[in-house]
């Protein structure tokens, strides 16, 4: 698998939990390799397994170096990363435009994606080892992105480029056009009996609902559901009918009662 030959290499980093947060992005996007070279000698490695999460394994699996030449020396392609301009820098890519190159590179052999260091990003000496160099888009006024975003960003890439994603499927079937004429004609009686439209404004009405409706597919799971609220209603209507009926019989009774016992007696 070309993910597999993918290797995220981070030059100078000074925080633990940017190595932690570069491991979980790498993981999420289904990349193991990490190799670091001369990160801060203080660094906070609790901070950074704090933030690996549950990708520590890629945090413990970390390869050290001490110059960013030896760790790419077994990669047939170096993809620097850049938000700067500048001389070296003109042919930058944006990580869409690069990522099917990279994936057919990675089926021959390794390829290390560069991150610089988060104050200064990479050295010109740096940029000039590497073979592609990727620019992510951001706004002009703001083009500094935190490095373990950028890192998900780039890795999100090659990994949508893939198509290897399948979305969770619906397990109800699409309902037919005959279950959902019956969820309409169902509705349209309610409503009048609810008195929330009248006869004369229902074609009108009816047809904004069934526009509402018709924004999305319609399982049958998502038709029975719309067709028990409104079983549910006429019940709860019906049901509330009856309590109020029953209240003013009560209420007459108690007024007749109170009526007989102001009469004068004959004895």
């Amino acid at each position: 698998m070309a993910l597999d030959n993918i290797v995220v290499v981070l030059v100078g980093t000074l925080y633990g939990g940017n190595v932690g947060s570069t491991c979980r992005a790498m993981a999420n996007m289904g990349i193991k390799e990490l190799r670091l070279v001369n990160p801060r000698e203080t660094i906070e490695w609790e901070d950074a397994t704090r933030m690996a999460c549950h990708a520590t394994p890629i945090l413990e699996a970390r390869k050290h170096f001490t110059s960013l030449e030896d760790a790419v020396s077994d990669c047939v392609a170096v993809v620097g990363t850049t938000a700067r301009q500048g001389l070296y820098r003109q042919h930058a890519l944006s990580p869409r435009e690069q990522a099917p190159k990279l994936l057919q590179l990675a089926e021959q052999g390794k390829v290390a994606l560069v991150f610089g260091r988060e104050d200064k990003g990479l050295l010109n000496d740096e940029v000039s080892l590497c073979s592609h160099l990727v620019q992510i888009p951001t706004d002009s006024e703001y083009s500094s992105l935190n490095l373990s975003q950028a890192v998900m960003v780039l890795c999100y890439e090659l990994f949508a480029t893939r198509n290897v994603y399948e979305p969770i499927q619906e397990k109800s079937e699409l309902a037919p056009a005959q279950m959902r004429n019956r969820m309409f004609d169902m509705w349209r009686e309610l409503l009048l009996h609810i008195g929330f439209m009248e006869e004369k404004k229902a074609e009108h009405m009816m047809a904004g609902i069934n526009r509402i409706f018709s924004r999305g597919a319609l399982t049958i799971n998502d038709v029975n559901i719309m067709m028990g609220i409104v079983r549910q209603t006429y019940w709860a209507v019906d049901h509330d009918k009856h309590n109020r009926t029953a209240q003013r019989e009560k209420k007459l009774a108690e007024q007749q009662e109170d009526q007989k016992s102001e009469e004068p007696s004959n004895a």
